[in-house]
């Protein structure tokens, strides 16, 4: 009798173990969807992926995806004027982690739509800039560039 109640619990707490697995993994893609796990949007991507991916599929292919809060904002293949294609001359790992930072704390502009990185006051000076709204969709990266003193918006 004593084996027969270890083995049951044993299997209740196997079946304990796999939903509290399951439970812990649903909350980290609910988590990932938020702000909150920046795990997959400060993971770099390198060049020549993206570019293997972008010879295979159309201009719409998505191959980065970043979120500020619940929105997502992805970055396609695009062409030459718009999307990957556009700056691939430009693509490493720290620029990947300045879109992706730009995205998710960067303070909002409307015209023209996108987010850009300021330091901090009391003069403020602009210091990158991702640009929303492409021909595939509203919310896909156009383009992407450090502000230089030409373009930069100064207080």
């Amino acid at each position: 009798m004593k084996t027969t109640s270890r083995t049951g619990k044993a299997a209740a707490t196997g079946i304990f173990a796999v939903a509290l697995v399951a439970t812990s993994g649903a909350a980290s893609v609910a988590t990932a969807q938020g702000s909150q796990d920046v795990s997959r949007q400060t993971a770099g991507v390198r060049a020549d992926s993206i570019a293997a991916k972008c010879r295979n599929h159309g201009r719409n292919y998505v191959v980065r995806e970043y979120f500020r809060g619940p929105a997502r904002y992805t970055l396609r293949c695009g062409t030459s004027t718009w999307g990957w294609k556009h700056i691939q001359h430009r693509w490493n790992t720290r620029f990947d982690n300045k879109i992706s930072n730009t995205i998710a704390n960067g303070r909002q502009n409307y015209v023209p739509n996108g987010f850009s990185l300021w330091t901090l006051p009391p003069c403020s000076e602009e210091t990158f800039r991702v640009l929303i709204g492409t021909p595939a969709g509203g919310n896909d990266i156009r383009t992407a560039y450090k502000v230089t003193d030409r373009s930069a918006s100064r207080c």
